[in-house]
Formats: C-alpha cells, structure tokens, sequence
C-alpha cells in the first residue's frame, strides 16, 4: 500500500498534517469570507467571462467513453457521435430517410448504418451531414452551436504530460453561466465543502484571474496545501491550476455544455501530475477514486448553480399585476 500511495503521491509531494496557521498567507484578507463574496464583483467577473467566444465547440464527454454509437444532446438538438476507426464522428441523431434514432445503429468503416432500412450514412446527405470534432486526447469536443462565430479549434488549455485523469459528467438545471459563476466565487470552498477542504484563502482576485491558497484533505488528519489560479479561457470553461505546493501543474477542467430549456452539462476532468509515468492498470484503479471525489463536491456545487439560476430566472421574469 505505501508503494502505491508514493507511485499516486503528485510531483514534489510531501504529505503531512498542516498547522491551520500556517494557512492564511500574507496577502490574504483577515475579513470573513462573506465580506469578501462581493456578489458584485462575481458578477463582473462573471460577465467577462460570458463576453469571451468559444467558436462554437463545446464539451461532450471524456474521449474514452464513446465507443459504440450514443446519444448527445446539445442546445436542444439531438446529436449521435460513433467510433470509427479514424476516430470519433458526430452528425444529427435522425436518419433522413425516414427520421429514425442513430444511436440504436451500428457502426462500418466511417459511417453509421441506420436500424430501420440499413441505410449507410457516412458523407452529407441533404441536411444530414458530420459535424466536425477533436479529440484532445482526454475530452471529446464537438462543434454545435451555430450562434458563434466558429473556429477551426477548440481553445484548449496547456496540460502536462504524464497525468493521472479522472473525468465526469453530471446534469443541472441551470445554464453554463451559472456554473462558471460557481468557480468564480472560491470564498465558498470551505464554508460549503468542508469534507474536501480545511481552509481557502483568495490571495488576489481579478476578473481574469482569482488566486487562491487551499488545504485539502487528503485523509485522516491529513492535508495538503497548494497555491492555484482560475481562470476562464472561454464562456463556458473554468480552469484551476495547481502553481505551487503538491502536484504543481496539475489542472482541473471544468465545462458546461448547454442541453437546452435551462439545462446544461457539467464535464470536469481532473489531471494530476505525477512524476512517475503511470501504468495503465494504475491509472484505471486512480480514475474511480478522482472521480469520486469530484462528484462529492459537484452534488453540492450543482445546488449552488441551480439557486442561481432559479434566482436569476426569477428576477427576469415580468410581474404582472393582479385585476380585481
């Protein structure tokens, strides 16, 4: 078991219990959290983000998920993404011969057979056609929304090279405004989360980039401290890197993908660093575990986008008076 904790341990760690007092650095603020939450300034940061294009991609899932033919949906339309042996495609989940479901079809060579008459799509017939995507290794990214101005890639983040990867995928109701709001208020973390993290100090905060200094349990009495940044590189993507403490340039992903009449996608992938290449039989039994954990702390962040959303909703809604 020590082996393994040591093959799991991330670059330079050195695990140990952490005074509490040594948490607070000298940039951070003695004001209670609930001062510095300045709903304000989140919503100023929140909007500079939402100002910021995405070229029309979004996040579907973690790559290694997609193998025989399954459903999306995004920004209410239905899309089907299947495996080939070039990689994943994507194209509307309605044959246009007659309108059936796709993804109850069956792969050959680069197109995708029909389950009603056997039709072979794998080119653009009439509206029907192939949507393009990337693979970056980790995430599937797709792109779908016509509403902005497109690009030839997804704008992706610089990740380090040997990592152990966790991914997840969860549903709200809530648009992915209101999930990139969640990581834009750090001042939450340990006040609303308290299994995962002892304390949060924010050390600077801009609406480009929040800066923060946390200890999170590791186990037991046990935490580990570190120094990370967020920063949003689109409107619908918050990303965390690790900048000093355990596992520096690690990084968390966090996308929201919009499904449509106020729901959207959380896809979070985790990347620790680690400076031992992993085996993939370690990398498989770390996955569930990262996993775990991610969504713990996402049943509870969930609730927080969704009051925003209902809140937000419920402000812009017109009041009509009441005829006696």
């Amino acid at each position: 078991m020590r082996s393994l904790f040591a093959a799991l341990r991330p670059t330079g760690a050195s695990m140990g219990a952490v005074p509490p007092s040594r948490l607070r650095g000298e940039m951070g603020s003695d004001r209670p959290d609930w001062e510095q939450a300045n709903p304000r300034f989140i919503e100023r940061a929140s909007a500079h983000a939402q100002a910021k294009g995405g070229g029309g991609w979004v996040v579907l899932d973690a790559s290694r998920r997609i193998d025989k033919p399954r459903a999306f949906t995004v920004a209410g339309r239905e899309w089907v993404a299947w495996r080939t042996d070039e990689g994943v495609r994507i194209a509307p989940n309605e044959c246009p011969h007659m309108g059936a479901r796709l993804d109850g079809g069956r792969c050959e060579g680069r197109g995708i057979v029909c389950p009603w008459h056997g039709l072979r799509l794998d080119q653009a017939r009439g509206a029907w056609r192939p949507r393009p995507v990337y693979d970056d290794g980790v995430l599937l990214w797709a792109r779908l929304l016509d509403d902005e101005a497109p690009t030839e890639r997804p704008v992706l983040v610089e990740r380090v090279p040997h990592v152990l990867e966790g991914t997840l995928r969860m549903e709200a109701k809530c648009e992915p405004e209101d999930i990139v709001a969640n990581r834009l208020d750090p001042w939450h973390g340990a006040h609303y989360h308290p299994h995962s993290f002892a304390t949060l100090t924010v050390l600077d905060a801009s609406v480009e980039r929040i800066a923060v200094r946390v200890a999170y349990r590791a186990f037991g009495p046990f935490l580990v401290e570190v120094d990370c940044v967020f920063h949003a590189p689109t409107r619908r993507c918050i990303v965390m890197t690790i900048t000093g403490g355990e596992g520096v340039g690690s990084v968390v992903e966090t996308h929201a993908t919009p499904l449509g009449d106020g729901r959207s996608a959380v896809i979070e992938t985790t990347l620790a660093a680690t400076d031992r290449l992993p085996s993939s039989r370690l990398a498989a039994f770390a996955r569930p575990f990262i996993e775990a954990r991610a969504r713990r702390l996402w049943i509870e962040d969930i609730e927080y986008a969704e009051r925003r959303y209902e809140l937000r909703t419920r402000s812009a809604r017109p009041r009509h008076l009441k005829v006696v």
